[in-house]
């Protein structure tokens, strides 16, 4: 994978391109989990969101991506099942009654890009399941809040990694959040865990995909034989949540919400909206 080594500030009205990229992405992603249901084929819901990107006039930030010597990604999106924490290959597999889905879609409008995820459930799910969901979605704004100027980079890794694990979960260490901008991959690389303090000092216009990667078992994972999948080690359940983040002078300015209200009401509304999106999905 091919990183864009140095941080880009980004000006006005670059961020107003980003946010342009966003929302598209942001409805993209809602596309993808409107198809969410038992019997549904994951490549359904990489063809739901491949629809929006269409309409929109966007390109597919994930097609032509490479990770080691896998060949280049072919989707618009990755749908990860259950155990499969990132970069899972829509394909023909079939949802079922109880999985946990998290969908990663990248989108790329008038030369900038715009990153974001969310896992979903498929019918009704089990408390455990439910349970490690919602703490990865809060690990995000947790993280988010520390988007802050003077912050260091050190401060989000501590904060999501700390609520965390004193969930009893753990964070990835292997895959990072990342700089985002005219490239997919920027530094600055975020850790999901780290120390308050350290990194580096974070300044108006820098932009992050921000990406807890959180495991209800070991913080151990494995790459399937498809050579992009990522599982965990032991089997155990997975969830992603992810929102590209603008540093500003206000506070942090969340780039790839559904709507300009989202910017200001924050995790409570985005998390209402995907769950009436998610009690709506058939069992």
């Amino acid at each position: 994978m091919s990183w864009r080594r140095g941080v880009v500030i980004k000006s006005e009205r670059e961020l107003a391109l980003m946010r342009e990229a966003g929302k598209v992405n942001a409805r993209a992603l809602a596309a993808a989990v409107a198809v969410v249901r038992p019997g549904v084929r994951t490549e359904d819901l990489d063809a739901a969101a491949a629809e929006v990107l269409n309409q929109a006039g966007a390109e597919p930030a994930f097609v032509g991506v490479q990770m080691q010597d896998a060949d280049p990604y072919t989707a618009v999106t990755t749908v990860s099942v259950n155990d499969e924490l990132v970069h899972g290959i829509p394909g023909k597999r079939r949802l079922e009654k109880g999985d946990i889905v998290s969908i990663d879609c990248g989108t790329i409008l008038e030369g900038f890009v715009a990153d974001s995820a969310l896992t979903v459930s498929v019918g009704e799910i089990s408390p455990e399941a439910r349970a490690l969901i919602d703490a990865t979605l809060e690990a995000l704004y947790i993280g988010i809040a520390q988007m802050v100027e003077g912050n260091r980079t050190g401060d989000i890794s501590a904060a999501i990694q700390d609520f965390v694990e004193q969930r009893g979960y753990n964070v990835v260490r292997e895959y990072t959040s990342h700089g985002v901008g005219r490239n997919m991959h920027e530094d600055p690389q975020v850790p999901n865990y780290g120390r308050a303090g350290s990194g580096l000092a974070l300044k108006p216009g820098m932009t992050i995909a921000l990406e807890p990667m959180v495991l209800a078992g070991s913080p151990q994972t494995r790459v399937l034989d498809d050579r992009w999948t990522v599982c965990s080690f032991d089997g155990e359940l997975t969830a992603h949540y992810e929102h590209s983040v603008a540093v500003t002078s206000e506070g942090p300015r969340i780039l790839t919400t559904l709507d300009e209200n989202l910017d200001e009401l924050g995790r409570s509304q985005y998390n209402n909206y995907f769950a009436g999106r998610m009690n709506a999905v058939s069992e």
